[in-house]
């Protein structure tokens, strides 16, 4: 297998990590109970996606 003939320095080792930090995860507003919730997702509030019931919700 090949192998590198020089080290790589710490600037092209650090510019290469720059965008490998972990970001925080967007949320949207639910269009049936406005509570933020993670896109694409079941409404862990209502239980609702794209309008319809998908999982029963304990409403008190």
């Amino acid at each position: 297998m090949p192998n590198p003939k020089r080290r790589h320095s710490n600037s092209r080792t650090q510019n290469r990590r720059a965008h490998d930090a972990l970001q925080k995860p967007s949320h949207a507003e639910c269009p049936n109970c406005h509570e933020p919730k993670i896109p694409h997702r079941v409404c862990p509030n209502c239980g609702q996606y794209k309008g319809r019931e998908v999982i029963e919700t304990a409403t008190e």
